[in-house]
C-alpha cells in the first residue's frame, strides 16, 4: 500500500510539473497601434508624451503612423533615446524615408523593409521581422492613403477637398467608386500579396491608420446612426482582408458596431483648439479607422484589446463626452494625437 502511495506521488509530481511546463510554454505580447499625429509636433508636449505613454502602457511592440523625420531628425532613435532615458529599452531600425511608418520593440529586430515595389509605390506599409523565444513574427505597420476619403459623402463633404456638399451622396455604386480612386487597397494587396509567400507558422500582425471604415462598422444596424443616412457600405480594405482570413482584432472582441463603435478619429484633445479636430463641423463625422489585424493559426489568440485615448470625441467640431460602451485606457497625462490608439494582447502557444 505505502508502495502504491509512492508511485501516485510521484505519478501527480510529474504531471504538475508537466501541466507548469505546459503554462510557461507561451507568449504573452502586447501590440500597441498609435497614430502620433505629426511625430506629437501638433501638441504642446506631444513628442514627450509619445514616451510617457509607451512607458505606462508597456507594450511589446509599438507600430507609428504620421513619423515625418523633421528637419533630417530620426524619429525612431529619439524616441529610443527618450525611452532609454527613462530606463526603458527598446529596438528599433531607423526610419525609412519613403515611408512615414515606423516600429520599436523590445526584442531585437531580424529584418525590415518596406512593402512595396520601388516602382510601384502605393502606401506606406513597413514589414518588420522578429523572433521571440523561438517564434517568429512578421509586423506590417501601415498608414494608408488618406486622400478620396469617401466616407465623407454621404455625411456631405468631399472626401478630396474636405468641403462641404450641396447633398451628401447616398448611392452606394457613387460612394466605392470614389472610394476606390484612393491607393489604400492597392496597398492592402500588397500586404495580402506578400503575406501569401510567407510562412504561415510565423504570427502576423497588420495594424495602422488605414484612413478607411470598416464594413463591419458600416451595417444595417448603424445605417441610421453617425449619419451614415441610411448607407450599409462594404468597404473595399475590410472586405479584402476579411476575404485573405485576416482578423480585425477589435470586433473579434467586440462585434456589435452600436454598443462598441470604436471610434477611433476623431478624437478630442485639451491640447489643442477643437477647430483642428473638426474636418466635417457640420457632420458626426467619426469612425474607427485605425486597426490591428491578425492572421489566426493554432495556438494563437487574442486575449484582449482596448481603445487607448481620451473618452471624449468631436461631433459637429464640439465635444462630445462618452455616448457608447466602449472601454478606454485613459492619457498618463497630455495626449498626443488626434486619433485614439489601440493595445491587444495576444497569447502564443508554444
Amino acid at each position: 500500500m505505502k508502495q502504491s502511495k509512492k508511485y501516485f506521488c510521484l505519478a501527480l509530481m510529474c504531471l504538475c510539473g508537466m501541466n507548469l511546463f505546459a503554462q510557461q510554454q507561451k507568449i504573452e505580447l502586447k501590440v500597441l497601434q498609435m497614430n502620433i499625429w505629426q511625430e506629437g509636433t501638433s501638441v504642446p508636449g506631444g513628442f514627450e508624451a509619445i514616451g510617457e505613454e509607451i512607458i505606462d502602457k508597456r507594450p511589446d511592440v509599438v507600430l507609428f503612423s504620421e513619423i515625418r523625420n523633421y528637419k533630417d531628425t530620426d524619429f525612431i532613435q529619439r524616441i529610443r533615446q527618450y525611452l532609454a532615458s527613462k530606463g526603458v529599452t527598446y529596438y528599433g531600425e531607423s526610419s525609412e524615408k519613403s515611408l512615414d511608418v515606423g516600429l520599436i520593440a523590445k526584442y531585437p529586430i531580424r529584418t525590415q523593409a518596406p512593402n512595396y515595389d520601388e516602382g510601384k509605390k502605393v502606401g506606406n506599409v513597413l514589414k518588420t521581422k522578429l523572433s521571440i523565444k523561438g517564434q517568429h513574427f512578421i509586423f506590417y505597420s501601415a498608414h494608408l492613403d488618406y486622400t478620396n476619403y469617401a466616407c465623407y459623402l454621404p455625411r456631405g463633404y468631399d472626401g478630396v477637398t474636405w468641403k462641404k456638399l450641396s447633398t451628401p451622396i447616398v448611392d452606394n455604386e457613387a460612394i466605392l467608386t470614389a472610394n476606390k480612386l484612393s491607393k489604400r487597397d492597392e496597398a492592402i494587396q500588397d500586404v495580402i500579396a506578400d503575406v501569401e509567400k510567407e510562412d504561415k507558422e510565423q504570427i502576423i500582425i497588420l495594424g495602422g491608420d488605414f484612413n478607411e471604415p470598416s464594413h463591419l462598422d458600416w451595417t444595417t444596424h448603424t445605417k441610421d446612426l453617425f449619419d451614415h443616412r441610411g448607407t450599409i457600405i462594404p468597404w473595399h480594405c475590410s472586405v479584402m482582408l476579411q476575404q485573405a482570413g485576416f482578423v480585425d482584432s477589435f470586433r473579434k472582441m467586440y462585434p456589435n458596431p452600436v454598443t462598441h463603435p470604436g471610434f477611433t478619429y476623431p478624437s478630442y484633445n485639451k491640447g489643442v483648439d477643437i477647430s483642428k479636430l473638426a474636418w466635417a463641423p457640420e457632420a458626426d463625422d467619426r469612425d474607427r479607422i485605425d486597426y490591428l489585424y491578425y492572421l489566426p493559426r493554432n495556438g494563437l489568440s487574442l486575449k484582449d484589446i482596448t481603445i487607448v485615448g481620451p473618452i471624449e470625441t468631436v461631433v459637429r467640431a464640439k465635444m462630445q463626452g462618452r455616448d457608447s460602451e466602449d472601454h478606454f485606457l485613459l492619457p498618463k497625462a497630455i495626449w498626443p494625437s488626434d486619433h485614439k490608439a489601440l493595445l491587444a494582447t495576444f497569447v502564443v502557444h508554444l
